[in-house]
């Protein structure tokens, strides 16, 4: 797609309320030496970074990505950036986060399996991806989604990791999407003021319906494991 990753990476990473919403599930967990698969341009590291984490790495693919990482934590001592994929570390990590990555991976089962060889005993590996695969629409096309997940995938407990949490959340995005996919069918990204009303507005009210809802439904799975 030759507007991606620019148009679509730069539109969302406006999305702040929306990032930090789902941040606050995970970041207790991001500790240690921490390894990020996928980075994008920083959307989610910038805002969970923290002066005490030993190490972070992060890894993207796309060399506009890269440039925008370099540009980004050029300050940041504690942050090193690959242009590579997992299977190319050696080291071990206390946290491996995949966030809105998984579903770019063709073989995602081979790739859960080879983040749990450089997860420490005791770590956390942290997944978040996009739900419902009947919502699959011209933007998870665009950007090279395989597939949207259901909780199921999340259900069965992977070879040495013990599941400690599983929630869906956003609600009111699962029904907006829902709803952009049956009217605007050749819509491929969302324009500026979608996001805006979608993450400004949606995103404190889909909290509170997402709490009341028992984190049961939504257009996003946040999956926490730990190795035993």
């Amino acid at each position: 797609m030759k507007n991606y990753p620019e148009t679509a990476t730069e539109r969302f990473d406006d999305a702040n309320f929306h990032i930090r919403y789902c941040l606050s599930f995970i970041k207790k967990y991001i500790k240690g030496d921490v390894l990020e698969i996928g980075a994008g341009c920083g959307s989610f590291t910038r805002n969970y970074v923290k002066p005490d984490h030993k190490n972070i790495t992060l890894t993207e693919l796309d060399n506009k990505n890269i440039l925008d990482l370099n540009q980004k934590f050029k300050n940041f001592k504690n942050i090193k950036i690959l242009n590579t994929t997992i299977s190319k570390i050696k080291n071990e990590y206390d946290t491996i986060l995949y966030l809105h990555v998984l579903e770019h991976i063709k073989d995602d089962q081979n790739e859960i399996k080879e983040a749990i060889k450089r997860l420490k005993k005791g770590g956390h590996l942290l997944i978040m991806v996009p739900a419902h695969q009947k919502i699959y629409s011209n933007l998870d096309r665009a950007v090279g989604h395989y597939r949207r997940y259901e909780r199921e995938f999340f259900k069965e407990e992977f070879l040495n990791l013990k599941r400690v949490s599983l929630f869906s959340l956003d609600i009111i995005g699962y029904l907006l999407y829902f709803l952009n996919k049956i009217f605007f069918k050749k819509e491929i990204f969302p324009s500026r003021l979608k996001i805006f009303i979608w993450d400004k507005i949606c995103t404190p009210l889909t909290a509170i319906i997402d709490r009341l809802t028992n984190y049961n439904y939504g257009k996003c799975i946040i999956v926490i494991y730990k190795k035993n």
